[in-house]
Formats: C-alpha cells, structure tokens, sequence
C-alpha cells in the first residue's frame, strides 16, 4: 500500500460519507414519492419503510419502539409519527398474537404500496451505480455490505 493510499478503514469511512451525502442530495425517499406520485411525506415513508422489514429476530413483532430505534428517533417522537402513519392509512395497530394486551403494527394495501414504489426508485439506482460492474462484482459487494451492516447493528446492540 502507497503512502498516499489511505487504510482500508479511513477508505471505508470517507466512502460512506460520501455515500450519505450524495444519497441526501439525492433523495431517494424524496424522489420516490416525486416519480410516483405518493401522497406521503418522508417521515411515512421512513415509518412504512421500518415495518417492512420486519422483526429482528423470531418471535419479535413490530411494535411502536422498534420502529422508533429503527429511525434513531425518541419513542415518544416514533409514537407521533406512527400515529400520523395510521391515521393516514398507511399503518394499522393490531393486537399481538403472543399477548393480546400488546400492540404491534402491520402495513396497510395503502403503505405496501408505497414500500413497493420507493424500492422500485431505489432498486434502479442501484443498478445505474452498478451497470458496469459483474454479477461477482455485485454479489461480492452484497455479501461484503450485508456483513458489515449486520457488525454495526451488533456492534449498536451492545451499546
């Protein structure tokens, strides 16, 4: 490795800022609900994009403070914004099948739908960025991404 090269890791973070800025600039969420029309704001879009996901683990449902976590906002503030999801449409509050004193959320036709457009948006920007790199390429780059994020979300466990 040269002098001028920087190490694998201050590579990585300078990438990712990179990475954050430009995806800002871009706005993908924004140019989702452009292209297609959505009547949400971001922060549903944020909200249906969390409970799309699903739990993190078996047996684990999809509760108000798990989105909040998710979007790295107060539960207070998470249970604001999904309130405004469900008043909207886009969320519904169902009864937990573990205990029917808990609630947990589901996505409505109405926020699938949304879900369903912005990954389109965000799936053909992706593979612009990628149009020239091979199928190993890609699949080194998914395998390699998939096990870092999976590190950091353990490493966010922890603290």
């Amino acid at each position: 490795m040269s002098t001028d090269e920087p190490a694998p890791v201050e590579a990585v973070e300078r990438g990712m800022v990179r990475l954050r800025r430009s995806m800002s600039r871009q706005g993908l969420g924004r140019a989702a609900i452009r292209e297609h029309n959505l009547p949400v704001d971001l922060r549903i879009l944020h909200v249906t994009d969390a409970i799309d996901e699903g739990p993190d683990q078996p047996g684990q449902e999809m509760s108000v403070g798990l989105v909040a976590s998710r979007l790295g906002i107060d539960p207070s503030r998470g249970s604001r914004i999904v309130a405004e999801a469900v008043k909207e449409g886009y969320v519904r509050r169902v009864a937990s099948q573990e205990d029917g004193r808990r609630i947990q959320l589901e996505l409505t036709e109405a926020g699938r739908k949304v879900v369903e457009s912005a990954r389109r948006t965000r799936l053909r920007r992706f593979e612009q960025a990628m149009s020239d790199w091979t199928e190993h390429e890609r699949r080194e780059f998914a395998r390699l991404l998939g096990r870092f994020v999976e590190h950091r979300d353990e490493d966010d466990e922890r603290r």
